[in-house]
């Protein structure tokens, strides 16, 4: 812990909220002092981002005390809490895409010419500058932000946060998008403001990064507070069972499954600025592993196999015949699913029910055609729900108002229900807990056991090699290398997906 870790910058104490059948929080204590970096764990669900909520004046507790710098106080709205010293850089990012950095960083408040309502563009850039330099980052505050990668736009966030003189910096998930390079960019970041006597609550999924990072850490389940404990007092087992409620013998619980027949081939695939001379085929009853450096390719030849875009040159086979993909719907009518890396803007209508997403790729399937009766729809996502185990009030529950895992679990549904032979899983764990990756595990081995082929895309390598029988590796658009589960390890993965190694 920091050496200026010391005053008390916030205390909450029996916090609790409540929806109809739902009790999110039941009176959680949680406190953060200066100069720390306090990390908050659980499963979704677990009511980690209903208490972040409540912090930054988004959301009124039930019952419960907040209090900042000694004295109790009531957020009312995310403004008030932003002028009580209390920044929320949430995993969406909440920038304006075509306005410039400088815009973004002093949104509402841009300082004006004196006595006259008009934008001091020169002192906007300037202070815009100054606060990028104290993230450690150089960038052309005039560039749309649009234009910027994910890591300049989390560092953009960050800035926000500053120039709103923030004493509380609240992180949620925030290098679920970043590489490797990135993430090590953050933390020394994170580390940087936490000696300058910021407090900074910082919740993750990933365990590797809540042992590097933190001082203390908290565990939620079930919207109660389980423990709170100094990060040196804890261990990965102990973690993991405090968040999921008993031992997980397996984090990877890998099973094999016989390999059978070759379901699909892709041979030569192409597509101009994407990919290049793509070949590889998939089996029955195995999982491949499609891993590499983020812009090597990986999701653009997932998106070609799902016809989605088109491919240049090349050809897919299945069942030994060649096919043509012209959309997405051609791909589903052959019996190929894409699980997509966005499931809140590509894998959900986030309006629509649970009911009414889990049949939504497949409902030529529901009985009585294109009439489609909501009690069949019903019976069919309450089986999902069940099997699952999506928490959910019910069916008729919105998507949007599901936690992150449990959303993906939706998506799942929807696939499972149109009964693909081929599954692309493209970064089908990103973001959930590690309770709920255990079940998608255990999905993907009771599907490949009935016979489906499963192409997983990740780039967390730990589960690539923790669940897949065969790993390719892809470099700037093309496939560097194959690699048998027995001898994969992460250094021969990373040899491949950064140009070092041989093609097998």
């Amino acid at each position: 812990m920091s050496a200026v870790a010391t005053a008390t910058l916030l205390e909450l104490t029996g916090i609790a909220k409540r929806y109809p059948g739902v009790t999110a929080l039941d009176g959680v204590d949680f406190s953060l002092l200066s100069g720390e970096v306090h990390c908050l764990c659980g499963e979704n669900g677990a009511g980690k981002s209903t208490l972040m909520k409540i912090l930054a004046g988004g959301q009124r507790p039930d019952a419960g005390t907040i209090t900042l710098n000694g004295t109790e106080t009531r957020l009312r709205s995310p403004q008030h809490a932003q002028q009580c010293g209390i920044g929320m850089i949430y995993q969406e990012f909440n920038l304006a895409p075509a306005l410039s950095v400088a815009e973004n960083i002093f949104l509402g408040r841009a300082p004006r010419r004196k006595r006259l309502p008009i934008i001091n563009w020169r002192a906007l850039e300037r202070d815009a500058d100054a606060l990028l330099k104290k993230v450690g980052i150089r960038l052309d505050v005039r560039k749309p932000v649009r234009d910027c990668s994910v890591a300049e736009q989390q560092m953009i966030e960050i800035a926000k946060s500053l120039a709103l003189d923030a004493r509380i910096l609240i992180m949620d998930e925030p290098s679920a998008t970043l590489t490797d390079t990135e993430i090590t960019a953050l933390f020394t970041l994170i580390r940087d403001l936490r000696a300058r006597g910021l407090g900074i609550v910082y919740i993750s999924h990933r365990l590797d990064e809540i042992f590097a990072i933190g001082d203390r850490v908290t565990v939620l389940r079930d919207g109660r507070r389980i423990d709170t404990h100094p990060i040196k007092e804890v261990n990965r087992d102990s973690l993991i069972r405090n968040m999921v409620g008993r031992e997980l013998k397996d984090e990877f619980p890998k099973v094999a499954a016989a390999r059978g027949s070759e379901i699909l081939r892709a041979e030569n695939l192409t597509r101009r600025d994407a990919f290049e001379n793509v070949s590889f085929a998939l089996h029955a009853g195995e999982i491949v592993g499609l891993t590499g450096l983020v812009g090597s390719g990986r999701t653009e030849v997932a998106r070609a196999i799902f016809g989605a875009d088109r491919i240049d040159t090349g050809r897919l086979l299945l069942d030994g015949n060649e096919i043509a993909l012209s959309s997405p719907r051609d791909a589903i009518a052959r019996g190929i699913g894409l699980l997509t890396e966005d499931r809140k803007q590509q894998g959900l209508v986030l309006g629509m029910s649970v009911r009414e997403n889990s049949t939504l790729a497949n409902l030529r399937a529901l009985p009585g055609g294109w009439r489609i009766r909501g009690s069949d729809e019903y019976r069919i996502a309450d089986g999902y729900v069940r099997d699952l185990r999506i928490k959910t009030p019910g069916v008729e529950q919105a998507a949007v108002h599901l936690s992150g895992g449990n959303q993906q679990k939706v998506v799942l549904a929807k696939w499972l229900f149109t009964q693909s032979r081929v599954l692309i899983f493209d970064e089908p764990t990103r973001g959930i807990d590690v309770g709920a990756k255990v079940s998608i595990y255990e999905l993907m081995n009771d599907l490949v056991a009935r016979g489906a082929a499963i192409l997983m895309i990740s780039s967390e390598l730990p589960e690539v090699l923790g669940m897949c029988d065969r790993i390719l590796v892809m470099h700037e658009g093309r496939l560097a290398g194959e690699l048998p589960r027995a001898a994969a390890t992460q250094e021969s993965v990373m040899r491949l997906a950064t140009g070092q190694g041989h093609k097998h």
